[in-house]
């Protein structure tokens, strides 16, 4: 079953799909009966229309947008009210974020050795790691729970196909030390660069594997290489190659376009507002977001994130791979895949003052930004 997802106003539609290549775990997806969205966006991750997973004892849908193709996976599961899912072993490390509700995780590893529980709310995200048991509990009697899930499953799949070899495998890791480590789960650690800088403009980084509530966090460094006066900060989780950064940035502003590596996920944890994707020399597409909603950049695609609204906006963006990141985040690459302000097409204004006007907004970048390369922003 599948469903397309994220359509956009007038010439917008106009812009066609990457061409799709069949993976192996396109065929793994499809086997499993619950539907499969695919587009460039979704927009409300609470409401997607899920299938029953009987297997895995709940309703799940997968995600695989543009962008995604071959390099990850997003799924969305749902737990009901007071009950807890089956324990599943994966051979890869998965990051969760709380889309909706309250409960519970245990994590294990080989003869329930070095068992590891934690709660988590709503806009939490932690990471479980691989060749480790888990198990969800949905801690609340009267609503369900929905949780996102994103790993690199698809990759995985293209060298092994077999999807036994990374679901509930007996392979046991010979001490399991990701998780005899106490402090698996606790309060992550920010990490500095006294020397040099390592992502854009920031200086420090922060090492964990939980995070309570991502649309409350904020420990974000200035990055004013992106304009709008953002704040953002890189997170890696301990253990892994996985990593993932959020970015806050003011109302009534709007970031650089830029573009980067397949495989990113965005979703939105607080905010009003939208972005624009685009290939050079191509159509544009019009993504609108808000709480919940998720979208995928495509490979070495322009894109531009705008705020609508009366409060800052922030967005969480799940990583690829280190292979797959590209050069964007890398401040000596802006003059090829960072477009200045003065430089942009006057379309990307006009439009984002025409959508402030219907709310009785006026933009808050100042003019200066739009003459000067090296107009410097107040972190706002």
């Amino acid at each position: 079953m599948e469903t397309a997802h994220g359509t956009a106003a007038s010439k917008q539609d106009a812009a066609p799909a990457p061409q799709k290549t069949i993976f192996a775990y396109d065929r793994w997806i499809e086997s499993v009966g619950v539907p499969i969205h695919r587009g460039f966006y979704i927009s409300d991750l609470r409401t997607l229309e899920l299938g029953r997973w009987e297997a895995r004892g709940c309703d799940a849908a997968f995600i695989q947008l543009a962008g995604q193709e071959g390099v990850s996976e997003a799924q969305v599961t749902e737990i009901p009210p007071g009950e807890t899912l089956p324990p599943l072993k994966l051979a890869l490390d998965e990051c969760v974020y709380v889309v909706e509700g309250r409960g519970l995780t245990t994590v294990w590893g080989a003869h329930g050795a070095s068992k590891r529980s934690f709660e988590w709310q709503k806009h939490s995200m932690f990471i479980l790691p691989h060749n480790c048991f888990h198990q969800f509990s949905n801690m609340q009697g009267n609503r369900p729970v929905r949780l996102l899930h994103y790993n690199y499953l698809p990759l995985g799949m293209s060298v092994i196909q077999d999807p036994r070899f990374f679901f509930n495998n007996p392979y046991e890791s010979p001490a399991d030390e990701h998780i005899h480590q106490r402090d698996f789960y606790s309060v992550a650690q920010t990490v500095r660069q006294p020397d040099g800088t390592i992502w854009g403009d920031r200086r420090a980084y922060w090492v964990g594997n939980f995070f309570p509530d991502m649309r409350a966090w904020d420990k974000l460094d200035p990055n004013t290489a992106r304009g709008a006066g953002g704040h953002s900060i890189f997170i890696q989780f301990a253990g892994s190659e996985m990593s993932c950064h959020m970015s806050v940035f003011p109302a009534r502003t709007y970031k650089k376009a830029h573009r980067h590596g397949p495989g990113r996920v965005i979703v939105i944890p607080a905010g009003e507002g939208y972005s624009v994707l685009w290939q050079a020399g191509q159509e544009r597409i019009v993504v609108p977001w808000q709480e919940a909603s998720l979208f995928v950049p495509p490979n070495k695609w322009f894109h531009q994130h705008f705020n609508l609204g009366a409060a800052p906006a922030r967005y969480l963006a799940f990583h690829p791979p280190m292979q797959f990141h590209g050069y964007a985040e890398k401040i000596e690459d802006r003059a090829r895949d960072q477009i200045e302000y003065p430089d942009q097409d006057p379309w990307v204004r006009i439009h984002f003052e025409a959508e402030l006007a219907k709310r009785g907004l006026t933009s808050l970048v100042p003019p200066q930004a739009y003459e000067d390369r090296n107009f410097q922003w107040k972190p706002g």
